[in-house]
């Protein structure tokens, strides 16, 4: 075997494992921890025969780590090597190295809790810190501190927080933990900026561009990272014409074939170059010959769980500055290197450090049935790296009870601990279980199958049936083969013997249905309108207007994209009223209900039937006793806050009165009550309610004595207060009453005193209220009631202003006076005619 830098630490590992059953080893890309670590081990004294189980966050990581290792005893896979990965095992009785991921490990500790037969357990890659990772290394420690104090458990990662896992391993641990670093082996790496020429160019056209500069500009193989399946392929199409006698494109993601996967990561002879267009699943765990040349566009794609809608979306996003580090890694494996980064230099200062850990973004449904069946009612009794978060845990417990999986007191029950044994989410093995006592268990399968994974149909359709048609007839091509497989390996998990023993409880119409609800009891969607449907759950859904399904009564929708307010139906079944009823009958509620009928603009009374948020059956109620009547003014409110304040009875009046509070409840925010329509809004029961005796519908607002109601919200001594400080009119010194209008402004409300010019002569101090600390704004307005001058410094008007206007107004408005002295002039809001009339 040729030496790699890992080996140079593998006697003091050895070392450490033998006096400590807790380990940390750090070592990048390409040291070789991945084979070498994992073989050296085989020949410890504390082992004793027994076998060491390795987790891998990736089935082709794992895969291909197993069949390396293999190949440098000289065996085939499954014999001293082996791996076990979802669906798919290599392993005989002689093996004693097993290549674990996606719950495999989980399952081992589940049927055996001791891990009698595994003398040391290897978290590889733990720095991806998959879901499985976090929630194998719980339980593994639980396991030892519990049952096997002698099981060796050590954690190896390429870029590590070693502090905080060093910490994680020495809670309730005996003494220190060791923690070894291997340096690594990697050449020079030369990194080149090629940010898009346009934010609004497609990705895909950008990253074509690239790669062609590439093959130009340097020798070798391009690694090129995409965020997924869907760029991979428009990106290959974009590159057909480079293909020739000496470059090869090679598309690289975890559901291609074996053999796809072996085409892209093999070596090939010079001259011959490769084109691997890969996801984020080269990044660390496997080594692709030949690459020297990294193009990375810089986005990833992670599935984020909304606990709060209880649905799981893709999101595509920048990668963490760590992911960015890998990615250009790859290009300096065996010499030295090249990275284009399809973005600016000046954008790495805002990138994350690290992505964030599956645990807080992920469904936590399957981690807690796992933990239920583990004997564990709350995360909380274990220890993570990053607790789950409890919003996420609150609604997986839910969901769990609503399959039946665990009990009141979060323990996992029969069906619970049936469902954890299949390799499927809890909804979808729910389905199965289900599904098969229903005589559908075929079909469950094939339903099963396609949610784990790609769409089979070449355009897509809403309809299931449609997938269910394609797979039962045999089409479909390589991925609908790969997808009955995976539904025959279902089958067998289920003891399902054909066909022939089934019989089917719903006929064929409703049969797909039936099993999506199953699995989604929560998404059973009700018609609202031509394709806009309302969820179980309460959350609007919609598809296009002119499918075929826009027009069905319920549907059961098995996928969503759950991006925006209002989710996009993308997978559905027909369903019956009959059928829901015959399946979840048993959560159906009856209940009177008083609402606001926004049709009628009216509260309203009907007994409705209910399954969830879904309103299946209603017959209106006639009005009843006092009870119903207390329920109908609380629809009232409801429809109040509905249309908003405006559609009560407002006068100019009572709009200036609430301003005048305003403008008090501004100098003196804890001695006065908040107007605002946010908080009235927010508090109708307690100030309005009380006047909506004999209130039923919007056509009795008008009767609404509205001023009576906000004026309970102030006390009578500030009420006086409103009167004597924020006055509704201002006495001039022509002897007018002129009226103040107060204006809303961000700090409260200004008072706007609008007044004829010769009414004001003789005043020298500007007009306040509020005891003096707040100034009327001053519109000065001609004989024809147009504004002059607006100011809130009448003595510097006078002074400085009026000149200018006695100037341009004499000629204009000449019946009135415009003495040249302001200040002595008799203020008065007649003509010179009438004054002279007037005089004595």
């Amino acid at each position: 075997m040729p030496p790699l830098p890992v080996d140079a630490q593998l006697p003091e590992l050895l070392a450490a494992l033998s006096a400590s059953t807790r380990c940390v080893l750090e070592a990048p890309p390409g040291a070789g921890k991945t084979t070498r670590v994992p073989l050296a081990l085989l020949e410890a004294e504390w082992l004793a025969g027994r076998s060491i189980v390795m987790l891998e966050p990736r089935r082709m990581a794992a895969r291909n780590a197993a069949r390396y290792m293999a190949s440098l005893l000289g065996e085939d896979v499954g014999r001293t090597v082996g791996y076990r990965v979802r669906l798919d095992s290599r392993v005989g009785p002689a093996t004693r190295i097993v290549v674990v991921t996606e719950g495999i490990l989980t399952r081992m500790l589940q049927d055996d809790p001791e891990l009698s037969g595994v003398g040391c357990l290897i978290f590889d890659e733990f720095h991806e810190r998959s879901l499985h990772a976090d929630l194998g290394l719980a339980l593994a420690l639980d396991c030892q501190e519990g049952l096997r104090e002698t099981l060796r458990i050590l954690v190896m990662s390429a870029t590590l927080d070693a502090a905080s896992i060093l910490a994680l391993l020495e809670r309730n641990f005996s003494g220190p933990v060791p923690s070894l670093r291997s340096e690594g082996r990697a050449w020079p790496v030369e990194t080149r900026y090629l940010p898009p020429a346009r934010a609004d160019r497609p990705l895909e056209r950008d990253v074509a561009e690239a790669v062609r500069r590439a093959l130009r500009e340097e020798t070798g193989s391009v690694l090129v990272f995409l965020p997924g399946v869907g760029e991979i392929r428009k990106v290959e199409a974009l590159l057909q014409d480079i293909r020739s006698d000496t470059v090869r494109l090679c598309p690289l993601y975890g559901d291609l074939s074996l053999a796809e996967q072996d085409a892209a990561i093999a070596p090939l002879p010079s001259p011959l170059r490769k084109v691997v267009l890969a996801t984020s699943i080269a990044e660390t765990s496997l080594t692709i010959e030949g690459v020297r040349v990294v193009v990375d566009a810089g986005l990833s794609r992670t599935l984020r769980f909304d606990a709060g809608s209880g649905m799981s979306r893709l999101v595509t996003g920048r990668v963490s500055l760590a992911a960015a580090a890998q990615r250009r890694g790859r290009a300096g494996r065996t010499e030295a290197g090249v990275c284009y980064r399809l973005w600016h230099e000046g954008e790495e200062p805002g990138m994350a450090a690290h992505a964030r850990p599956e645990i807080l973004e992920a469904d936590m449904a399957p981690l807690c049935l796992e933990l239920a069946v583990w004997g564990v009612a709350h995360p909380s009794a274990l220890r993570w790296l990053d607790e789950p978060p409890e919003e996420g845990v609150r609604q997986a417990l839910a969901l769990l009870r609503g399959l039946g999986a665990v009990d009141g007191a979060g323990r996992a029950t029969p069906r619970g601990r049936a469902m954890a044994r299949l390799p499927l989410h809890p909804r979808l093995a729910h389905m199965l279980l289900e599904g098969a006592a229903l005589g559908m268990g075929r079909t469950a399968c094939l339903l099963a199958a396609l949610a784990e994974e790609r769409d089979p149909l070449a355009v897509p359709e809403v309809d299931v049936r449609s997938r269910l048609a394609l797979l039962e007839g045999g089409g479909g091509g390589s991925l609908a083969a790969r997808i009955r497989e995976a539904a025959r390996q279902f089958a067998r998990l289920l003891s399902l013997k054909g066909k022939a023993s089934e019989v089917p409880s719903f006929d064929e119409a409703e049969r797909a249905g039936a099993l999506l609800a199953l699995a989604y009891p929560d998404r059973v969607a009700q018609r609202r309108e031509r394709g806009s449907f309302r969820l179980a759950q309460g959350r609007g859904a919609f598809l296009d207007p002119h499918d075929p399904l826009a027009d069905e009564l319920f549907l059961a929708v098995g996928g969503l994209n759950a991006a925006s307010g209002n989710a996009r139906i993308w997978q559905a079944a027909p369903l019956s009223r009959e059928t829901l009823e015959a399946l979840y009958g048993s959560r159906f509620e009856t209940r009177s209900d008083v609402f606001w009928d926004e049709r009628q603009e009216a509260g309203a009374a009907s007994r409705r039937t209910y399954y969830g948020a879904l309103v299946l059956e209603e017959r209106p109620l006639r009005e009843g006793g006092g009870d119903l009547a207390g329920q109908r003014a609380s629809a009232v409110l409801d429809g109040i806050r509905r249309l908003g304040l405006s559609c009560l009875p407002w006068t100019e009046e009572l709009e200036q009165w609430r301003l005048r509070v305003r403008l008090l409840a501004s100098l003196e925010p804890e001695a006065w009550p908040d107007l605002s329509d946010a908080v009235l809004l927010a508090d109708l029961e307690s100030w309005l309610a009380p006047f909506l005796e004999g209130i039923s519908r919007r056509s009795h607002f008008s009767r609404i004595d509205l001023g009576a109601a906000l004026r309970s919200l102030v006390p009578w001594d500030k009420l006086r207060r409103v009167e004597r400080e924020v006055p509704a009119a201002l006495e001039v010194p022509s002897g007018s009453h002129v009226r103040l209008r107060y204006e809303a402004s961000p700090e409260g409300a200004v008072p706007v005193l609008a007044v004829k010019l010769q009414e004001l002569f003789g005043m020298v101090k500007t007009p306040a209220v509020a005891g003096g600390r707040v100034p009327v704004l001053v519109h000065l307005l001609s004989p024809a009631g147009r504004p002059l001058q607006i100011t809130r410094d009448l003595e510097h008007f006078w002074r400085h202003g009026y000149p200018l206007v006695r100037a341009e107004m004499r000629g204009r408005y000449p019946k009135h006076p415009w003495p040249e002295d302001p200040f002595t002039a008799m203020p008065t809001r007649h003509t010179n005619r009438r004054l002279r009339a007037s005089a004595p």
